[in-house]
């Protein structure tokens, strides 16, 4: 009998997932995790407003949700001081970033990014079989003129680049983003990830025109506004490469209760700064903890922290599994040599407690 036949591309593939999730994990510990720290969900939860908006949408979740989103645009449009033709809404960044993909980078184009960054990316490029090259980080930041030294070198047709970073939480200011932005070469598209820009300062945010062709912005509404559970994220950039999306995105992809949150949540702004409030005081504690156990937290704009184990990789790893055999749930950069860090979400105090117990603990299982 004859199995499914993949096309020679996927064939190609690994079997893989660019992260595996707290719930695995849990199973395979079969206990569940006493803090869960790693996924850089916002602990402080959604704003009670959007709470309120979903719970009245359940009772239609009968409905499809509509297919334009008419109503959420609008809404992220004036937000933003756009029109709804310069916003798309997708299933997260994520969901976005595939799509965007599929548009632009086919078999054989070049795609650039940096060795470390987010893998979903990495994932979405492979998938389609486009030709992905990486540069290192400098001085645990992405490097913009070696990413566009590489774009030009290549040809490439998209350039990814997150500010704030992912995974060590760095940070460039506006000025080197818009000269960035100015230094494209011809053709060559930036994806510009700003999933943690809400919970960053003021000065990282660039000025970049609506209708600028070179630039499309990722915005997300699972970090700051607290609803990762509902995979809600926009696209801002030019009308026309938002056209674009119609041609192959999800229609139906997001839900009535997922549009009726989102759109209640980006109306509380109080909501969101008092969260932005609650993260800054998370990460002064992280950096607390991370020093009375001899280690350094690295500056952040978002809401995690990467903390350098003062070691290599290995030494880091053996940190993070004590961690979790002890139900604390982080993660870690994977390539060197950022993997000398593990990787903390902020959380409640109560988080933060089990972390500031479990990490001597799981030091001093790793070290000789």
């Amino acid at each position: 009998m004859i199995g499914p036949r993949l096309t020679p591309l996927a064939a190609t593939l690994p079997d893989t997932v660019p992260f595996v999730g707290p719930e695995t994990q849990e199973r395979g510990l079969g206990r569940p995790f006493r803090a869960r720290l790693g996924a850089n969900e916002s602990r402080f939860g959604p704003s009670p407003r959007a709470i309120a908006a979903m719970a009245a949408a359940a009772g239609e979740a009968w409905m499809y949700g509509d297919p334009e989103m008419h109503d959420l645009r609008g809404a992220i449009a004036a937000h933003h001081g756009v029109t709804p033709a310069h916003v798309m809404v997708g299933e997260g960044i994520d969901g976005l970033l595939g799509v965007l993909v599929r548009l632009i980078a086919g078999p054989g184009d070049a795609v650039v990014t940096s060795l470390g960054a987010y893998p979903t990316f990495n994932f979405h490029v492979a998938g389609f079989g486009a030709d992905l090259h990486r540069v290192p980080y400098r001085d645990d930041r992405e490097d913009p003129e070696a990413l566009l030294a590489k774009a030009r070198e290549v040809g490439a047709k998209l350039v990814y680049f997150a500010n704030p970073d992912n995974p060590m939480g760095s940070w460039h200011g506006a000025a080197a983003v818009e000269a960035m932005v100015a230094g494209l070469p011809e053709g060559c598209l930036l994806v510009l990830d700003e999933a943690y820009v809400d919970l960053a300062p003021a000065d990282v945010v660039p000025v970049i025109a609506p209708d600028d062709p070179r630039v499309i912005r990722m915005r997300t509404f699972s970090k700051g506004y607290g609803l990762a559970g509902l995979r809600v994220g926009y696209a801002l950039a030019a009308p026309g490469l938002i056209r674009a999306f119609d041609k192959v995105r999800n229609h139906f992809g997001m839900g009535r209760v997922a549009q009726a949150g989102a759109m209640a949540a980006l109306a509380d702004q109080d909501h969101l700064r008092a969260v932005r409030a609650q993260v800054a005081a998370a990460r002064e504690r992280i950096a607390g903890i991370a020093a009375a156990n001899g280690l350094r937290a690295l500056p952040s704009a978002t809401n995690f922290v990467a903390v350098d184990c003062g070691r290599d990789g290995d030494f880091a790893r053996a940190v993070l599994r004590g961690c979790i055999e002890r139900g604390l749930f982080i993660r870690m950069p994977g390539v060197a040599p950022l993997d000398r860090c593990i990787r903390i979400s902020v959380g409640t105090p109560a988080d933060l407690d089990v972390l500031e117990e479990v990490l001597p603990q799981a030091l001093r299982a790793a070290r000789p």
